[in-house]
């Protein structure tokens, strides 16, 4: 053996000292790992912190390599730089400090650290309890010390080269009120997709397939909302049980694309994902979860924050710093009233919404994100900071408005320039199609956009999201087949999940064979995606939804990820067909007629210059409701008239849009209902029918006594002449001639 050479020790420490005596100052900014092409800059903010060491891994991340110490500290941020470092390389933080609970710190340098910019992680957490700051078996709990070392079982942080070649696609830009929104799971939309290859499925790359937006746009979609996708966790207790946290609201690093979405290690699938759908005029839109993390209150797992900087990134009881403040329901708040940590989720939007380029976002318990100390305020940092940035301005934002703080309900408060989910809207048509008495005059308000709630300083219908179904409650199937729900699968005892959730099984819990029933289930559908396409405001479409999937009940499969909740491609009935060629018929007719999709909210009072009033409400027999009509609990059956003849704009002049009379029937029965005579018109061609799906109507005249079929929704448009009449009808077979869409 030649003595000469040296061992493989000596080589890696030399390479280890070399590594050391190289590492520079760096900068305090930007914070993360930051590639340079020619090194690598670490800056990472802890404001109580003693020292911070960077611990460095193999490409697999089981085995640490060595630990460098940051050397420089500049505005609570300890930052250094390392020429030998590159994109590839794996790493995490050990940060010291002190370790008082009652004061709010929960420094343990035992316990490896997710960077919070950190772009992509690298391997599985796996639970054990060395996860934790403290002895999970000592009788003080959180007040005591672990000094076992995290690193084995926590995920380490890869630095990434951004480098992507976009091409030539480009943002859609679809206008707020021309926005269809469609919300999806990445895993459960394509993991049982038999034309995309089994490899892709389940991952970004199964969403990059060119049949999956193409089947979104040949529906009408605009906009493609996808469930979480930044690096989650699966809960100790559902690991416990054999489960997964299948929707992600569960979040750990809002850099980082969940690693079980990536078919590869490379990153940059998902923006291959984003550039696909561009592709296809089909915008991506996150929901994002930075009200709370994955740590958990103070006997949850040290992973990321609660190690860097325990009492700036949490909102802590003032008189007990020990116990954290839980208005998410999930053990912790994150502390968006800390200007680091504002920044940091700032930085994490501008971060997705340029180098990624999705077009907007969701906001789970978005009233949150907007209250400070004192309260909710629509003034507050957040959103402050979203309405200033040049860059969040310009993408859409979407609240979730509420959560269980105090005075966590802020449906319509937040600020102009937002959109909001509505649930009075999705209680109201649930309601109104279940044949509640009473619901008429709330469900009026909620079809020409909830103007009680949004029609205040220049907001725009588009400003409600109106949905049925959601990801969280039953899906549309299951809200027309269950009176209950039915979680057994979720190992709860069935007591998860809502319960009150005005479904209706219509005779028979779950599955049956009766025809009527059948029927009727179907039209109720029919009725349901009618209503909320053809509102006024921007309509959001459950995946699935369009053809009838089926969570057997379950109304809350957070934790299914398994056939419960994947879309089941290869199990569509000719029903679920026929429903999917009638969405697809909704949206056209809501693309054919701007009249649905104004950006003026109707109000009812009759403009004098023009002489028209922008919409009207009729009984059954053609003429305006009566006070005791609208008072009527038992009153089920109205009809929408909306005039194209009305003011368009702020631009006193007549519109030019068609004239459209909606019918709604929630009762029982058969409704004979008096089609209107209208100025400026013959005949009323018959657009929709929910009871007549497949039938192509035919022209009426004014004074036709319309057979409405019970439980049915019914549209026509207004026609002045014969050969209009052609002309009209021309034109919206044209919108429905779309493109043949997969396993159609």
């Amino acid at each position: 053996m030649d003595t000469l050479s040296p061992t493989a020790d000596a080589l890696t420490q030399f390479a280890q000292r070399l590594r050391r005596s190289s590492i520079a100052e760096g900068k305090p900014f930007p914070l993360g790992a930051t590639w340079d092409g020619l090194g690598v800059n670490f800056a990472l903010f802890s404001a109580h912190a003693t020292k911070v060491e960077l611990c460095l891994f193999d490409d697999s991340g089981e085995t640490e390599l060595e630990r460098i110490e940051l050397p420089e500290y500049t505005d609570e941020v300890w930052h250094g730089y390392l020429p030998s470092a590159r994109p590839g390389t794996v790493y995490g933080y050990r940060v010291h400090g002190p370790y008082e609970p009652d004061a709010g710190h929960r420094f343990n340098p035992n316990k490896l650290l997710i960077d919070p910019y950190a772009k992509q992680l690298v391997g599985e957490l796996r639970w054990g309890p060395e996860l934790f700051g403290y002895r999970l078996d000592d009788p003080d709990k959180d007040k005591s010390f672990d000094d076992r070392d995290s690193a084995p079982l926590v995920q380490k942080c890869r630095v990434i080269d951004p480098a992507f070649t976009w091409g030539t696609s480009r943002k859609p830009e679809t206008p707020w009120e021309r926005t269809i929104f469609y919300e999806m799971h990445v895993k459960g939309f394509t993991k049982l997709h038999p034309l995309v290859p089994e490899a892709d499925r389940g991952t970004f790359a199964g969403l990059a397939n060119p049949n999956i937006p193409a089947y979104l746009r040949s529906l009408g979609i605009t906009a493609a909302e996808l469930l979480p996708i930044h690096a989650f966790v699966d809960d100790s207790y559902l690991v416990d049980k054999g489960l997964h946290n299948y929707w992600g609201y569960n979040s750990l690093a809002f850099f980082a694309p969940e690693p079980r979405y990536l078919r590869s290690p490379l990153a940059t699938e998902f923006k291959a994902m984003v550039n696909q759908c561009h592709a296809h005029g089909i915008e991506v839109i996150l929901d994002v979860v930075y009200n709370h993390t994955a740590e958990g209150n103070e006997l949850g797992p040290t992973l990321s924050f609660k190690g860097i900087d325990n009492a700036s990134y949490y909102r802590l009881l003032p008189d007990q710093p020990r116990y954290y403040i839980n208005d998410t329901g999930t053990g912790n708040t994150v502390n968006l009233s800390h200007q680091r940590v504002l920044q940091m989720v700032a930085d994490s939007l501008r971060y997705w919404a340029t180098e990624m380029r999705v077009d907007g976002f969701r906001f789970d318990l978005a009233t949150i994100l907007a209250r400070e100390p004192y309260g909710f305020d629509e003034g507050g940092g957040f959103l402050d900071a979203c309405r200033q940035d040049p860059v969040l301005s310009g993408v859409k934002l979407i609240a979730e408005p509420w959560d269980i703080g105090p005075g966590g309900y802020q449906v319509g408060q937040f600020p102009p320039g937002w959109a909001e989910w509505n649930d009075k809207f999705r209680d109201t048509v649930r309601s109104f199609w279940k044949g509640d008495p009473g619901v008429l005059p709330d469900f009026a308000k909620r079809i020409t956009g909830s103007g009680d709630l949004f029609n205040k300083r220049g907001r725009k219908p588009w400003a409600t999201v109106n949905f049925v179904t959601a990801h969280d409650g039953f899906n549309l199937n299951d809200l027309v087949s269950y009176n209950d729900k039915h979680n057994e699968a979720n190992g709860e005892g069935n007591r998860d999940g809502h319960s009150d959730n005005h479904s209706w099984n219509h005779g028979v819990e779950g599955p049956t064979d009766d025809a009527e029933i059948i029927a009727l289930r179907e039209r109720q559908k029919r009725n349901m995606l009618a209503t909320m396409i053809l509102s006024h405001g921007t309509p959001m479409l459950l995946a699935g939804d369009e053809f009838g999937h089926s969570q057997n009940g379950n109304n809350n499969a957070y934790a299914q990820d398994n056939e419960i909740a994947w879309l089941g491609w290869l199990g569509i009935t000719s029903q679920g067909r026929a429903l999917r060629e009638f969405t697809r018929k909704l949206i056209a007719a809501r693309k054919a007629f701007p009249i649905l999709y104004r950006s003026r909210f109707v109000v009812g009072s009759h403009n004098e210059e023009l002489d028209v009033k922008d919409v009207a409400w009729l009984s059954p027999a053609g003429e305006d409701m009566t006070i005791e009509q609208w008072q009527d609990e038992n009153n089920r059956c109205f009809g929408m008239l909306l005039d194209g003849r009305a003011q368009e704009s702020g631009v006193k002049r007549r519109g030019s849009d068609a004239t459209l009379l909606l019918i709604y029937n929630a009762h029982f029965d058969v409704v004979n209902f008096t089609l209107p005579q209208v100025p400026e018109g013959k005949t009323w061609l018959g657009l929709i029918d929910t009871n007549q799906p497949d039938v192509q109507l035919a022209a009426f005249p004014f004074g036709h006594a319309y057979a409405v079929t019970g439980r049915s929704f019914l549209a026509f448009v207004l026609s002045s002449e014969e050969s209009t009449t052609r002309r009209l009808r021309q034109g919206l077979d044209a919108i429905l001639d779309v493109a043949e869409a997969p396993l159609s």
